[in-house]
C-alpha cells in the first residue's frame, strides 16, 4: 500500500495555461489538473484509455467529428487511440485517470502538452 498526499506533490507548469500533479502507480498515471480559460490542448492520441473528471469550470472535447462540452460533476471516457483536443472554456480543475500509465509523460515526451 501506498499512500500519497497531493499537497506534497509539486504542482509543475506546463504552460501558462495547465498545470499538474501527477501519481504513477504500476498500472494507471492520476493527474490532477489546474486548467485556465483560453488553454488549449493539441489534437493528440495515446494508448491509454482516458477518463476524465471535471470537478470545477468547463472543457470542450474535440473528439469523432464531436464536440462534448463537460461542466462540475460531469466525466468522460476518451478510448485508446482516439484523436481528441480539448479547448478550457473556464478556469478549470479537473482528475484524469488513465490505464495504462502515461510511460510518455514519465519519460517527458509529452511536448503535445507544451504548445
Amino acid at each position: 500500500m501506498t499512500l500519497y498526499d497531493w499537497n506534497e506533490i509539486p504542482l509543475e507548469e506546463v504552460t501558462p495555461f495547465f498545470a499538474r500533479r501527477v501519481i504513477h502507480t504500476d498500472g494507471m498515471t492520476i493527474a490532477q489538473l489546474e486548467l485556465k480559460q483560453g488553454g488549449h490542448v493539441s489534437l493528440h492520441h495515446h494508448i491509454n484509455e482516458q477518463v476524465s473528471m471535471v470537478h470545477t469550470g468547463k472543457l470542450a472535447f474535440h473528439m469523432g467529428g464531436e464536440v462534448i462540452t463537460l461542466g462540475p460533476g460531469q466525466s468522460l471516457v476518451i478510448p485508446p487511440n482516439l484523436p481528441h483536443s480539448v479547448d478550457v472554456v473556464e478556469d478549470s480543475i479537473v482528475t484524469d485517470l488513465f490505464t495504462p500509465r502515461r510511460e510518455d509523460w514519465i519519460s517527458g515526451n509529452d511536448a503535445y502538452l507544451r504548445k
